[in-house]
């Protein structure tokens, strides 16, 4: 019975050639306009949640209508520039987020084919070993060590279970 392939794709040399080019190009257009923040960092930051985002946004509309009751150590011209760019990243950040969700889910598909593809493979090659096929039983050996940890550890938790 063959196996249910899930999802069947291939890219040529030119569009990966295309792809990296892109991406390198982002790469290059975000340098020195971007940070990388420590996980720490990311904590003590935070994200800014929908709620607080009304609020900056009808700030800056008061501070449009009223620019006299700006306090005079807020630099407003700062605040307008980051206001922009966090609007312009905010764009590109969701569809980003889309391509990458895109990228991973397909990603998963695919892996999730050449994973079950494999273990039928290891198994006709336990079958062979079975059957001295010649140069089987070295596949076989070779394969095996990779499936016997994790049925260590089973055994071992199950072993444990029953203490």
């Amino acid at each position: 019975m063959a196996l249910e392939n899930l999802i069947s794709i291939e890219f040529t040399q030119e569009e990966l050639t295309n792809l990296d080019g892109h991406l390198e190009g982002i790469k290059q257009i975000l340098n020195g306009k971007t940070v990388n923040l420590t996980p720490e960092q990311r904590r003590q930051y935070g994200s800014i949640g929908n709620q607080n985002k009304l609020i900056v946004d009808k700030a800056k509309n008061y501070m449009e209508q009223h620019p006299n009751w700006i306090p005079s150590f807020l630099d407003k011209v700062e605040f307008d520039k980051d206001y922009a760019a966090r609007q312009q990243m905010e764009q590109r950040t969701q569809l980003l987020q889309n391509l990458t969700q895109q990228l991973l889910d397909t990603k998963t598909l695919l892996d999730h084919d050449n994973y079950t593809n494999s273990l039928s493979f290891y198994r006709m090659m336990r079958y062979l070993a079975g059957e001295n096929e010649a140069g089987a039983k070295t596949v076989y050996e070779d394969m095996k060590v990779l499936f016997s940890k994790s049925a260590r550890t089973d055994s071992t938790e199950e072993t444990n279970e029953s203490e």
